[in-house]
């Protein structure tokens, strides 16, 4: 699998296919995307090659990778989902084949915001079934 960023500058490769494709409705991910709803691919991180450069860390110990040329969001990594790394669904070539298999923090979901499907929802982090994912 390939990702890359807006600009071309960050390229992105998967040595397999995600764990599992996941939609997040936190506010934190909505301020770093600029999306109501962003839907991340999970892998393992040893499964990643390329090059992001250095992380911005938040308060909370979260790990989030940007492109130094363009800004794109390019992979966050959350402390309590460990040896996990999650990359946005539109930064893949092949999105198609990336279809979200549950909603997280669907409790911080937009009213205005209706996506109709019967996807598990997650009124927190949905650690233990992303955790399981990889086990």
């Amino acid at each position: 699998m390939s990702a890359r960023c807006y600009c071309g500058a960050s390229q992105l490769g998967f040595a397999r296919s995600p764990a599992t494709v996941a939609y997040c409705h936190c506010t934190d991910c909505r301020r770093w995307t600029g999306a109501p709803v962003t839907a991340f691919a999970a892998f393992e991180h040893t499964a990643l090659t390329g090059t992001m450069g250095t992380p911005y860390v938040a308060d909370s110990g979260v790990e989030r990778w940007s492109c130094a040329s363009c800004g794109s969001p390019l992979a966050a990594r959350f402390p309590y989902l460990p040896n996990q790394i999650y990359v946005p669904v539109g930064l893949f070539d092949q999105i198609e084949t990336l279809a979200p298999k549950l909603h997280s923090h669907a409790h911080n979901a937009l009213t205005w915001l209706h996506i109709d499907d019967d996807l598990p929802r997650a009124t927190g982090t949905a650690r233990d079934a992303l955790n399981r994912t990889t086990a």
